[in-house]
């Protein structure tokens, strides 16, 4: 199963607007369920209640309490868009783990590269101001000591990870429960070195391909760099990268405050069929075997 948590018309309604139909297609496909909460799953008058994107930790809770009958759930932010062409995330699943996906490892290139291509870029095309050397990158060491917690040895972003609700449900309600309104962290309050210290520090994470979340951010710096200049208010060629990082990726993550991650919506992908046409045809070809039999030199003059 899938879940996310969307409360509020600001999440809500650019989720079902741009992402819904992409996460829909990826259920059909793989006979998944899908839950989505858009009310809050503890009362914000309660002591414990703090920013909501720590609510989903609440997820496995409030499942058992419902009486679904569900084993294992990824969770993901709503600002994701899933390609047609991505595996189910649950086959190589190990239920006594958690997975997440790296930010720092596994990447398309070296990460200290891919946050210099960034940087550079908003220094360049968004405001001379944006700072050239900032906590993109930031040690482990100093990430984790900004919580008072040990150092651990990667980082993952919590808008992706894969649970089993037996095995769980238990270990993130106690880590809800742990902190209230007052909890700090680098990312404002936010509960994403706080998640990679329980992981980590526990053993328990399972490590998933970067496909699996791959960073817009990270792709549009190192792939799509005219999106910063030129192309930035196109939004055709905006779809068409968009759409193109999706053909290579399987969860695209949107995450971050700055105007890359608002491009999600500022168009719709797959929204005809004819967009859609060249991933199921892929899709087909992936099923075709290929032999390597030489056919002699074939040049463009000569086939139609």
């Amino acid at each position: 199963m899938l879940a996310t948590i969307a409360i509020g018309e600001q999440y809500l309604q650019p989720f079902m607007k741009y992402a819904y139909h992409t996460w829909e297609m990826y259920c059909h496909r793989h006979d998944l369920g899908l839950i989505l909460f858009d009310e809050d799953l503890i009362s914000p008058d309660h002591p414990k209640w703090k920013k909501a994107n720590w609510q989903k930790y609440l997820i496995p809770s409030v499942i058992t309490e419902s009486g679904l009958s569900v084993n294992n759930i990824c969770h993901l932010d709503t600002d994701i868009l899933i390609s047609p062409l991505a595996p189910n995330i649950f086959i190589n699943y190990e239920p006594t783990k958690i997975g997440i996906v790296s930010l720092r490892t596994g990447l398309p290139l070296e990460h200290q590269q891919l946050c210099r291509m960034l940087a550079f870029s908003r220094n360049r095309f968004y405001s001379s101001e944006y700072p050239l050397d900032s906590a993109l990158f930031i040690s482990l060491s100093d990430l984790y000591a900004t919580i008072g917690a040990a150092e651990q040895p990667n980082e993952a972003c919590s808008g992706v990870f894969v649970f089993c609700l037996d095995s769980h449900r238990k270990l993130f309600t106690d880590f809800y429960h742990e902190f209230d309104s007052t909890v700090w962290s680098p990312t404002s309050g936010g509960d994403q070195t706080h998640f990679n210290h329980l992981v980590q520090s526990k053993g328990l994470e399972q490590w998933f391909d970067y496909k699996y979340q791959a960073q817009w951010t990270y792709e549009m710096a190192w792939k799509y760099p005219f999106l910063y200049s030129e192309h930035r208010d196109n939004p055709e060629v905006i779809r068409a990268c968009i759409e193109a990082s999706l053909f290579s990726n399987y969860f695209l993550h949107f995450a971050g405050s700055w105007y890359e991650s608002e491009m999600w919506e500022q168009i719709k992908v797959f929204d005809t069929p004819e967009s859609l046409s060249m991933f199921q045809d892929f899709a087909e070809y992936l099923k075709t075997p290929v032999y390597g039999k030489p056919l002699g030199a074939i040049k463009p003059n000569e086939i139609s």
